[in-house]
């Protein structure tokens, strides 16, 4: 039966045809406006002739403005309601983004290949192209999904109200935002970065057992690390300062997870988290502890062993990007040639070291005396450093004799060169935004010079060494990403090579016997595995240190040649290399002595053996943590290679744009250089801009 309806009226299923009809016409109506809108685009590729006249266009949006005032009149006449959209614009952007993430990958040299044989520059090149449009659609879709918070206009307020004098980077957000200028977006993140974790790291070094997490409590003023238990080595810990006491784990494979700092020890010690078995690759816990105000972090670096014997490339990249080295010294024991290795690391890396003499309550005074004078003068000796050494005890007692040892070491030691690292901290960040300045300042410039023109001629660069520019940033870019895969199958080949690590560390071992070296212990074993576990890992971090030198060198060309100020400070890319994860094989016992080895069988024989020796006792531990230990190292090499990428494209997506300026022709005449396509075929003379004052700000953030 019909439900009772006014007379006019339509019933719902003519309603809803009506509906479907509208929003059909309204479809070609917005299809209209895309082709009145693309017709007069500065497109490289248009789809349209240019053939409607200003006039023509404003008649046809005038007509489409009334067509939608009478669709919403008729459907308000007949009661159709108007449905609200169900697609989020920003997703619908970010979903379009990601087939342009898909349509640039499928460009990639291995596809490129299946078109014809494709030469190793020209591999190198697409594979750099690639990258930097899938790193600009990347920064695009994250700018998108973050929270309005996180912009850079909120993040400034924030830091204007924490006290932070950030006129001027206020100033250049406004001018980047209002010209469009997306290419210095990365260059101001990276400056707001460095602002909101101003902060001044301490990495703590030492035997196990050697007092590091007894300093570290006494520092967070609890009982925070676990005293007396084997830590997970591979695991480096920071204490920094928070509003409220929390601790946070990241993962090789799955997300970070927060948990309260009395669950600390199930991420940390090898008693419940064996080998690593959680694949954790950091934590971080806050603390409102007084120490911690200033800026301070503390990191809980693994026990001395087989990281100062280890690779050097892999002992430097798994140093902690620390601003100060602490290598603590057991009192009731002796200087061994591993602290010896890690304060010669730390001072190879460019790292100041402090060392302590820990346990100093063990000594009487005038043992003490002596305990120090012994530690410095074989650091002279041994290593040519004059160094301090300071005996610390975290003993509490009445008088305090003892504790008034560590104190006066924080007082006198830490708090100067944390003053001083402040102000040099400042000093950069003001070279830095004085540099970006330059750049916006002659980026606006030129945009307003050549507004409107197609082509110019003058007194800068010519169109070669444009185009030269521009390749070789293309070719840094696309190193980067050669470098990055070629370390990733090497993580994924070391999933498959227990065999060789157990293979490496019995020839290791044949070889100190037959030298003398008659050491039997397990940790002697352990040693030669994680030994042979770590040369993966030197020849990737080895990897990435080329790759990051030569990609700041070419930077550093590009900003010489363009004669800009904004270029990266000596080594800056090579910061990425930080926090390596260790091999860890965690506890496990070993029987093999020079005793079960027959000297007549032979160096092959003998080797033979004790792999076979090994394999029995331990096979199936050493493949587990090696399987482990390749997925924690993959995780890193993916993180380590995101972050030196964004450092890259926060400097040469400056000066692409640069380029672009400053070598502008028409698009009909602009012919892509060798080796992939054909070189142009005469220079031009480009001008370049370079007013402005070459000096950076004088007022500091603080």
């Amino acid at each position: 039966m019909d439900i009772a309806r006014e007379p006019g009226q339509l019933n719902p299923s003519q309603r809803l045809h009506l509906l479907t009809t509208c929003q059909y016409a309204d479809k070609l109506l917005s299809e209209i406006e895309a082709t009145l809108a693309a017709s007069q685009s500065k497109s490289a590729f248009p789809k349209f002739k240019p053939d409607i006249s200003p006039a023509q266009a404003k008649v046809v949006r005038d007509y489409i403005s009334r067509m939608r005032d009478q669709l919403l009149r008729i459907l308000d006449s007949q009661g159709v309601p108007i449905p609200a959209p169900r697609i989020g614009s920003v997703h619908s952007v970010r979903v379009a983004l990601g087939f342009v993430d898909i349509a640039f990958d499928e460009c990639r040299p291995k596809r490129m290949a299946g078109y014809g044989e494709l030469a190793d520059a020209a591999a190198i090149q697409i594979a750099g192209l690639v990258d930097e449009m899938q790193g600009i659609v990347s920064r695009l879709s994250s700018y998108l999904a973050q929270d309005q918070s996180a912009g850079l206009e909120n993040r400034l307020r924030r830091l204007e109200e924490a006290g932070s004098d950030i006129a001027l980077l206020q100033t250049l957000e406004r001018a980047i935002d209002q010209h469009g200028l997306v290419e210095f977006r990365p260059a101001l993140g990276t400056i707001v970065d460095r602002l909101e974790t101003a902060t001044f790291e301490i990495a703590v070094f030492g035997r196990v057992s050697s007092g590091k997490s007894s300093l570290l409590n006494h520092i967070a003023g609890q009982d925070l690390l676990p005293v007396g238990v084997n830590p997970v080595t591979a695991v480096p810990t920071r204490l920094a300062y928070g509003p409220k006491a929390r601790a946070t784990a990241w993962f090789a494979d799955r997300q970070p997870e927060q948990f309260v700092i009395e669950r600390l020890a199930e991420f940390v010690t090898e008693q419940h988290n064996p080998s690593n078995l959680q694949h954790v690759t950091r934590i971080v816990v806050e603390l409102p502890a007084p120490r911690l105000r200033e800026g301070v972090v503390y990191v809980d670096t693994p026990g001395l062993g087989s990281l100062a014997t280890s690779g050097a490339a892999e002992t430097r990249a798994y140093l902690p990007q620390c601003d100060l080295g602490v290598v603590l010294i057991d009192a009731g024991s002796t200087l061994t040639e591993d602290d010896l290795a890690t304060i010669e690391t730390l001072y190879a890396a460019g790292i100041p070291a402090s060392v302590l003499l820990s346990k100093a309550d063990l000594l009487a005074p005038a043992d003490r005396d002596r305990a120090l004078q012994y530690v410095a003068g074989h650091i002279r000796s041994d290593l040519g450093l004059e160094l301090p050494v300071h005996a610390i005890s975290t003993k509490v007692d009445q008088n305090a004799e003892y504790s008034g040892l560590l104190e006066n070491w924080l007082d006198t030691q830490i708090l100067p060169l944390y003053d001083r690292h402040a102000e040099l901290a400042r000093q950069s960040l003001n070279r830095k935004i004085g540099a970006l300045r330059l750049g916006v300042d002659a980026a606006i410039k030129a945009r307003l010079k050549h507004s409107g023109s197609t082509a110019h001629n003058g007194d800068g660069i010519d169109i070669g060494k444009v185009w030269e520019l521009e390749t070789d940033l293309r070719t840094a870019s696309g190193k980067i990403s050669q470098a990055r895969q070629a370390c990733i199958n090497t993580t994924d080949a070391l999933r498959e090579c227990a065999d060789g690590i157990i293979r490496a560390a019995a020839i290791g071992l044949i070889e100190a016997w037959d030298s003398g070296a008659g050491t039997t212990g397990e940790s002697f074993v352990k040693d030669k595995l994680e030994q042979a576990a770590a040369e993966p890992a030197s020849k990737i971090a080895s990897a990435i240190e080329e790759v990051a030198r030569d990609a700041g060198g070419v930077l550093v060309k590009a900003a010489t040649a363009l004669e800009l100020e904004n270029r990266p400070e000596p080594n800056e890319l090579l910061d990425v290399l930080k926090n390596m994860p260790r091999f860890d094989l965690g506890s496990v016992e070993f029987e093999v002595a020079p005793s079960v080895v027959a000297s007549f069988l032979g160096h092959r024989w003998s080797v033979a053996r004790v792999e076979r020796r090994i394999r029995s006792q331990a096979g199936n531990q050493i493949a587990g943590a090696v399987g482990i230990y390749a997925r924690v190292l993959q995780a890193w090499v993916r993180k380590t290679f995101t972050e030196l990428q964004e450092q890259f494209d926060s400097y040469a997506g400056a000066y692409r744009a640069h380029l672009a300026t400053v070598g502008r022709t028409p698009w009909s005449a602009r012919v892509p250089p060798d080796p992939l396509f054909a070189a142009p075929d005469q220079s031009q003379v480009i001008p370049q801009e370079t007013d402005g004052d070459p000096r950076g700000p004088g007022d500091a953030p603080r």
